[in-house]
């Protein structure tokens, strides 16, 4: 069933009503009355939202109705949004005093507010009649407040399994007896925690366990809660007592009198506790059953068995690394499925079956409750094309009961707070198996604004880290790699089938072959392999491309003017038409890849809500001075032919978050200004092969934190403080980074020792001429990791390694005598750094 999101939209609408600055509600001067009858009605509507929501699956009309309501909150959100842009504009009116805006500046006072109001006036008229007309139907379901919690059925489970239907977890049984035999070391209660997505078989192996003939000697009191959503003390003390004692009624009893009677029952006993389908994420919750778990005699002995989907859970609830389940080998989920598809021994007389059912079996990614779904839809169907079909289809688009995949793996989405339920489905996007980039992802989420204001000022960046942490932790996507500016990620391909099916009305995914879409769709993928594989050797293929492309962009202007996103990377595009800037609402734009775009359109400067703007591997020759005047600018990645960049002025790029240059071979300096980059936390510079220095200005930005440098074979690094109030610096650099730097003899004391506090990671690598480390380095206090990598010339740490108290992982490779003289055994300086909770030393980079 496809999601509205429409509380979250509610949520977002109000608050940027709430938000509008001082200009903007000088913009709103003739509206003002009209603008906060629209606030008024959509708080009434809110109020009830999420009672609509867990109605509108049981009540037809009033789904049709909130989509209605969708439409109408979703234009609503545009015409606030309006505000914005004209204010951006009056401001880059201000910050550009020039002839071109003369005659703006003389006549803003006056005849363009008012023509914009009164056009304002007209459209939230036209919105707050759209909604009366709907009020009469809306109040005719008769919903009621209730708190926004996200609402998980609760499920039972039960201990018993027949292990002759346990498929492929023999080796996972054996390392969870293996850990329940395993002494415990200290106080805390033993936890074991298994984590995994739903459906990947943690109950099931659990039971496995459970049943096992060795667990039943070595417990001789086994007790099993299913404790689902509701993790209430009270309540698991009484299935507690009534697991071990089957007669006893304690529904009356007060929480101390439970408390005592689970003591009197599990004083020196030594026991195992099955928690099953944990989802608390409350720690007071969790500490108050462990205190009085901690006060039973002879605990050590015994053993906890946790079941959860989140490592959060998992690291509340216990202090070992978490037992993360894996899904199932292909071979035994064939094996899985066939159970399910077919009688015993039916299976040989249908080897063509068989066939197909190995490529349905591979739509599931080892997760068994994905294939016992499939299995189960054709038991007893032997006609080919009923086989054909499952493999074909789409999983979230096949008919499910409730105990099936998808509605199992509804109850993680469910229990999602719905700012992220709505990122989840917008990565459905994506397709499947795609590698997700979580720098990109969330600066798509923030154009498209999914990102909620956050109370405590985080940067906007910060909160969509915050979103992806989250759903890692839920295990709805798993990390592939950490390269510490960023990380990437993917998502399991039921996972993808979720959030296709919860965003069906939501985003679409369209190419050549799609006939329609539907016209509730907020975001549109258009993605054609003959569009994007097209082999640039190929002139007419290429040429083809290009008018393809060109056609695209000119669909995009003429018919989507709120467009928020536009990603044009790798296209064969060699201009962008002058219109591109009637897109006012723009706010992600990659012309990454575009080698044959030359120069950018005049109206560039009229993109004024661009946030992002990769122009990377581009043939720019030079940045024009439109883009300095993007003043909500966060991210920008550069190429240039040029040898200098143009000076950033005074007020412009005041928001700028991460700067890259990348491919600027014959830059040889950084511009003048950039000590006016206030708000700049990451600059990242990348083969800039003609780049000799970085200019001391870097000193008062004080926001930065990440600085990376990579295959910049001319840049030399010196940079001691000069200056008396070069030495009270107090800079903010959690990570420095060196790449591949031919001519680096020295590291920039200026910067790392003013961030001597703050520096988390050091990595150097493949620095050929740097030969000693300066004696200040075991000045940074706060170092948690250091890596050196192909330094050759490197013989020695330098002295006072050994004060480096939070070092917790040095990395060294490719370094002769550094590995020589700090290995474990054998090394000469071995005890400077014994103290380093993880060392790796190679001989190889």
């Amino acid at each position: 069933m496809a999601e509205t999101f429409l509380f979250n939209i509610a949520e977002r609408v109000l608050a940027k009503i709430g938000n509008l600055s001082v200009e903007e509600v000088r913009l709103a001067f003739n509206v003002k009355t009209d603008l906060k009858k629209l606030e008024d009605t959509m708080f009434s509507i809110k109020a009830v939202l999420l009672d609509a929501e867990r109605q509108q699956h049981q009540n037809e009309k009033l789904r049709l109705c909130m989509w209605k309501l969708r439409n109408i909150f979703d234009d609503a959100e545009d015409v606030i949004d309006d505000f914005k842009c004209e204010a951006l504009q009056k401001q880059d009116a201000i910050n550009n005093p020039d002839i071109s805006n003369l005659k703006v500046r003389l006549l803003g006072s006056c005849c363009l507010p008012l023509s914009f109001s009164l056009k304002m006036s007209h459209k939230i008229k036209d919105i707050n009649r759209r909604l009366g007309e709907l009020a009469t139907e809306w109040n005719s379901f008769a919903l009621s407040q209730c708190n926004d919690s996200r609402h998980v059925f609760r499920r039972e489970t039960v201990s018993f399994v027949d292990s002759s239907d346990v498929i492929g977890r023999d080796e996972d049984k054996e390392n969870i007896i293996s850990m329940l035999m395993k002494p415990s070391e200290d106080r805390n209660v033993p936890v074991i925690p298994i984590v995994g997505i739903g459906g990947l078989g943690k109950t099931t192996l659990v039971q496995f366990v459970y049943n096992d003939d060795r667990v039943n000697s070595l417990f001789p009191l086994k007790i099993w809660i299913c404790v689902s959503e509701e993790f209430d003390l009270s309540r698991l003390l009484k299935l507690i007592i009534q697991s071990i004692n089957k007669e006893e009624r304690c529904d009356e009893s007060t929480l101390e009198a439970l408390q005592a009677r689970l003591r009197s029952l599990l004083n020196d006993k030594k026991f195992l506790l099955v928690l099953d389908d944990v989802w608390n994420e409350n720690q007071a919750k969790w500490v108050e059953l462990r205190n009085l778990l901690r006060s039973i005699d002879g605990l050590r002995q015994s053993k906890i068995i946790v079941t959860t989907r989140s490592l959060k859970v998992a690291s509340i609830m216990s202090s070992i690394r978490p037992y993360e389940l894996k899904g199932l080998p292909l071979e035994d989920c064939l094996t899985l499925f066939t159970k399910w598809a077919f009688n015993d021994g039916d299976e040989r007389h249908y080897p063509n079956l068989i066939r197909i059912g190995e490529e349905i079996v591979k739509k599931c990614k080892g997760v068994p409750l994905g294939v016992r779904t499939l299995g189960s839809l054709l038991f007893q169907k032997t006609d080919e094309s009923d086989w054909i079909y499952i493999r074909e289809s789409e999983i979230w688009r096949l008919e499910q009961h409730e105990n099936d995949i998808l509605p199992v793996l509804k109850l993680s989405y469910n229990h999602l707070q719905s700012h992220l339920q709505r990122c989840l489905a917008f990565l459905s996007l994506y397709k499947k198996d795609e590698i997700y980039y979580s720098e990109k992802v969330i600066r798509l989420w923030m154009a498209n604004g999914l990102l909620e204001h956050s109370k405590q000022n985080q940067e906007r960046e910060d909160v969509g880290k915050r979103y992806l942490n989250e759903l890692l932790s839920r295990c709805l996507i798993q990390m592939e790699q950490d390269y510490w500016l960023f990380f990437t990620f993917k998502m399991h391909d039921l996972v993808h089938d979720l959030a296709l099916d919860v965003s069906q009305k939501e985003c679409k995914t369209v190419n050549s072959e799609t006939e329609t879409v539907d016209e509730n769709v907020r975001h549109l993928l258009l993605w054609d392999e003959k569009l994007v594989g097209v082999p640039r050797v190929l002139e007419e293929m290429k040429n083809e491309s290009k008018t393809t492309y060109e056609s695209l962009i000119n669909l995009c202007l003429s018919n989507f003017k709120y467009l928020r996103a536009l990603d044009l990377r790798n296209s064969p595009l060699t201009a962008l038409p002058n219109s591109i800037g009637t897109l006012k609402h723009l706010r992600h734009l990659d012309l990454g890849g575009c080698t044959s775009l030359r120069e950018l359109p005049r109206s560039f400067d009229k993109l004024r809500s661009l946030q992002s703007l990769y122009l990377g591997n581009t043939g720019l020759k030079q940045l024009p001075d439109s883009v300095q005047r993007l003043i909500e600018l966060r991210h920008l990645v550069i190429t240039i032919k040029a040898t200098h960049l143009k000076e950033i002025r005074a007020g412009c790029w005041t928001s700028l978050q991460y700067l890259k240059l990348g491919f600027c071979r014959e830059l040889k300096c950084l511009p003048e200004g950039m000590q006016y980059l206030k708000s700049l936390r990451t600059l990242d510079l990348q083969v800039c092969n003609s780049l000799v220095s970085l200019p001391r200005s870097l000193k008062f930005l004080t926001k930065l934190e990440h600085l990376c440098i990579g295959f910049c074979n001319s840049l030399n690094l010196k940079m001691e403080p000069e200056e008396e109030e070069d030495k009270d610096l107090q800079l903010s650099l959690t990570s420095f980074t060196l790449i591949v730097l031919d001519a680096l003899r020295d590291l920039p004391r200026l910067l790392l020792q003013g961030s001597s506090s703050t520096l988390q990671r050091l990595r150097i690598s493949g620095c050929p001429k740097l030969s000693v480390l300066p004696a200040w380095l075991p000045n940074l206090t706060s170092l948690q990791e250091l890596e050196i990598e192909g330094c050759r010339n490197l013989s020695a740490l330098p002295e006072g390694i050994d004060r480096l108290t939070n070092l917790r992982e040095l990395r060294i490779g490719g370094c002769p005598e550094l590995s020589k003289r700090y290995r474990e055994n054998g090394g000469e300086d071995w005890h400077k750094i014994a103290h380093i909770q993880k060392v790796v030393i190679t001989d190889e980079d």
